[in-house]
C-alpha cells in the first residue's frame, strides 16, 4: 500500500465542512498531521476553473481529497439532472487537471454507488461498472462520477498521475442531511417517524413499494477508509466501500420506526419510483488493498443517528428545512 504521507503532507479536503468531510478532517487531525485546508463554496466555486486555480494558490496541497458534490435523494435527482451532471463533472474535471498541472502527489476521488448499472449482478463488483447504464433517476450524477474514475485512470497511464478512486454505498450517521427536499432514505425516515410521534400521527407514508434494497455505510467507517487510502494507497483501480450487507427499504423502515418508538402504520406510495432495484457491494478489494472493513452495525449506527437528531434544538433542525416532508424517499 505504500508509505503514509498523510501526517506530513499539506492536505486539501473539498467538501471538508460537509457531512462526510467533517468526519474525514477529524480523522486526519487525530493522526497528528497538518490542519487540512477546507475550501468553502462562498470563497471558491469549484465548478469554475479560475476559482479552482485560486484554491490551489491558497492551499498549495500535496494531497487532494475530493468529497465535494451536489447530490440528493431520488426527488432531488429527478428535479436537477442537468445541474447534478454539470456540477459534479465540472468540479472533478477542473480539480484533477489543476492537480496534474501543479504536481499534486495524490488525488483521492470519492465516487458513488449510483455509477453502477441499474441491473447489476449482486454483489456489485468493481469490474461490473461498465456492464450497463445506471438507474435512470440517478444516471446523470452517476455517469459524471464514473467519468472521473476514467479520467484518473487515463491520467495515470499518460502522465503518471497518482489518482485513487473510491466507491461508497449510501452513507448515514450524525450530521446527515435531514432536509426533506434533498435527503436520502435514512434521515428522511428518521425525521418523518420522529415528527409523527411528536404530532401524534398514526400513519407515515414512504416512497415506493419498499421492495428495493440498499446497503448502508456509517459515516465514520467511510471516513476511516478514505483516510487510509489517502495515507498509503497508490492505484487508480476503483475500490468499493460498504458493509457487504443489503436490507430492503421496508425492513429498514421497520427498524427505524422501532428504534424511534413509532408504533403507527407505515404506508407505501407505489406511484413513486423505487430507484435502483438492489444495492449490495463486494468489498473484498477494500479489505485486500486497504486493510479496511466496516465495523459499525446497522442497528448501532441507526441508534446513534436517531439520538443525534433528537438532540438537536428545534432551531438547529429548521436550518436544514423550509417545509415538511411529504414522504420518506430512498436514493
Amino acid at each position: 500500500m505504500g508509505s503514509d504521507r498523510s501526517t506530513s503532507a499539506r492536505l486539501c479536503v473539498t467538501g471538508g465542512a460537509g457531512f462526510l468531510g467533517r468526519v474525514v478532517c477529524a480523522r486526519l487531525r487525530e493522526r497528528g498531521g497538518r490542519e487540512p485546508f477546507v475550501p468553502r463554496k462562498r470563497d471558491f466555486d469549484l465548478t469554475q476553473p479560475d476559482a479552482v486555480a485560486r484554491m490551489f494558490d491558497a492551499a498549495c496541497p500535496d494531497i487532494v481529497i475530493h468529497l465535494a458534490a451536489e447530490v440528493g435523494g431520488i426527488g432531488a435527482n429527478e428535479a436537477n439532472p442537468g445541474r447534478y451532471f454539470y456540477a459534479n463533472m465540472a468540479m472533478g474535471l477542473h480539480l484533477i487537471e489543476e492537480s496534474r498541472r501543479r504536481g499534486v502527489e495524490k488525488f483521492v476521488q470519492v465516487g458513488t454507488v449510483c455509477s453502477y448499472p441499474k441491473f447489476c449482478a449482486v454483489p456489485f463488483c468493481e469490474g461490473d461498472l461498465w456492464g450497463g447504464y445506471p438507474e435512470e433517476t440517478n444516471a446523470p450524477y452517476g455517469v459524471a462520477k464514473r467519468a472521473l474514475g476514467v479520467m484518473l485512470d487515463a491520467y495515470r497511464r499518460q502522465y503518471g498521475f497518482n489518482g485513487v478512486y473510491l466507491i461508497p454505498v449510501n452513507l448515514y450517521g450524525p450530521g446527515d442531511n435531514f432536509d426533506p427536499r434533498t435527503s436520502h432514505v435514512v434521515p428522511a425516515m428518521i425525521r418523518r417517524f420522529c415528527e409523527a410521534i411528536d404530532e401524534g400521527r398514526d400513519e407515515v407514508t414512504c416512497w415506493g413499494t419498499g421492495n428495493a434494497s440498499r446497503e448502508l455505510l456509517y459515516v465514520d467507517d467511510a471516513a476511516e477508509a478514505i483516510v487510509q487510502a489517502a495515507a498509503a494507497h497508490n492505484d487508480s483501480a476503483p475500490i468499493n466501500l460498504g458493509t457487504g450487507r443489503e436490507i430492503t427499504i421496508a425492513r429498514l423502515a421497520e427498524m427505524i420506526a422501532d428504534i424511534c418508538g413509532y408504533r403507527g402504520r407505515v404506508a407505501w406510495d407505489a406511484s413513486r419510483t423505487d430507484g435502483q432495484p438492489r444495492r449490495c457491494l463486494d468489498t473484498s478489494r477494500a479489505e485486500r488493498l486497504l486493510g479496511w472493513r466496516a465495523t459499525t452495525t446497522l442497528e448501532g449506527g441507526l441508534r446513534r443517528t436517531i439520538e443525534w437528531w433528537r438532540s438537536q434544538e428545534p432551531t438547529d433542525r429548521e436550518l436544514q428545512v423550509s417545509r415538511r416532508p411529504s414522504s420518506c424517499r430512498p436514493h
